[in-house]
């Protein structure tokens, strides 16, 4: 592969460039039209319609954190859909004052409608580039909108209490289904994985928890309302003093509040009291997980191609020492 070396610009020039391209994206895209991806619905609205289908079951106070919009524009949202029978609640709690919000059947398929209109817009795109400027595309879009929500999570407040209020040490009822539930809907999409998959992750981690307490292995969650959200935990050997990081994971409606960053801080302080080195395995593509895991001291050490999980796929290893973080 040639690398070519070109002039650094002034952090000015590319911040103007870049609200340039992110512009041209806002138009291109459509956001500024009426109604969004041949829908006759506004672009908030199809928006609250792909994430809904995405997370069947979010609460409306989630969505509106994954949308940036404030409780009462989500709750007019989500009542003029609910108008164009396009969604439907459900009550979450015994009091009704909290809903879980699910796509109606006219909704799925408006949803589709919306799927197929947006493939089909990116790659017409992408036929007019090489394969390897798509994944030079791929890398870098995930790194900016990784900084970008990273930065706007750090300024949003969090309406039940910071993150560590709500996260739990050690094994708690339900939460081997709820951990096994968010890896299949996610990897499904992300990978085609299926079955196979869900009864490993579920087998394992039962397994694993059935181990707790034990000084060499953690695991922590982060529960609302009995549910499991996200979980990480530490699987070490302290013969070799080498760790393997598992079963790292939050639910889509978490995205941007800094959960999965808070998980993966605890499981790093963990380990570094008590192994020289952390291990991990993830799948090629996963491109904002993966400058999380770089973020945090970890680097790519390993890459092949496997089918163990019942589809193949490119597997990574990434590996962090302790030591240079004591150092």
């Amino acid at each position: 592969m040639d690398y070519f070396n070109f002039p650094v610009k002034p952090k000015e020039h590319t911040i103007l460039e870049l609200r340039e391209f992110s512009r041209k994206l806002v138009r291109e895209l459509g956001f500024m039209r009426p109604s969004l991806a041949d829908s006759d619905l506004a672009p908030s609205a199809v928006h609250a319609i792909i994430e809904i289908g995405l997370v069947p079951g979010i609460q409306a106070r989630n969505l509106a954190s994954v949308l940036r919009l404030d409780k009462s524009n989500t709750s007019r949202q989500v009542a003029k859909l609910e108008t164009l029978g396009l969604v439907s609640r459900e009550s979450a709690d015994d009091d009704g004052r909290s809903f879980r919000l699910h796509l109606t059947e006219t909704g799925q398929k408006l949803r589709e409608k919306i799927d197929r209109f947006a493939t089909d817009q990116v790659s017409n795109a992408l036929r007019q580039l090489t394969s390897a400027e798509q994944q030079t595309l791929i890398r870098s879009l995930a790194l900016y909108t990784d900084a970008l929500t990273q930065n706007n999570a750090g300024k949003a407040q969090r309406p039940e209490g910071s993150a560590d209020q709500q996260i739990l040490q050690g094994y708690q009822p339900g939460c081997i289904g709820d951990i096994a539930s968010l890896h299949a809907r996610y990897y499904s999409r992300a990978s085609g994985f299926g079955v196979f998959f869900e009864r490993r992750v579920a087998t394992e981690l039962a397994e694993f928890a059935q181990a707790l307490p034990a000084k060499n292995k953690a695991l922590w969650l982060y529960v609302e309302n009995g549910k499991t959200l996200g979980s990480i935990a530490i699987d070490g050997d302290e013969t070799t003093g080498i760790a393997h990081l598992r079963w790292f994971i939050v639910d889509d409606a978490l995205r941007g509040s800094g959960v999965g960053r808070r998980l993966l801080s605890l499981a790093m302080d963990f380990v570094d009291d008590r192994f020289d080195e952390t291990y991990l395995w993830t799948f090629k593509g996963l491109d904002a997980a993966r400058h999380l895991y770089e973020s945090s001291g970890f680097k790519l050490t390993d890459e092949a191609e496997g089918s163990q999980w019942g589809t193949t796929v490119v597997e990574q290893r990434f590996s962090r020492s302790s030591d240079n973080v004591r150092g």
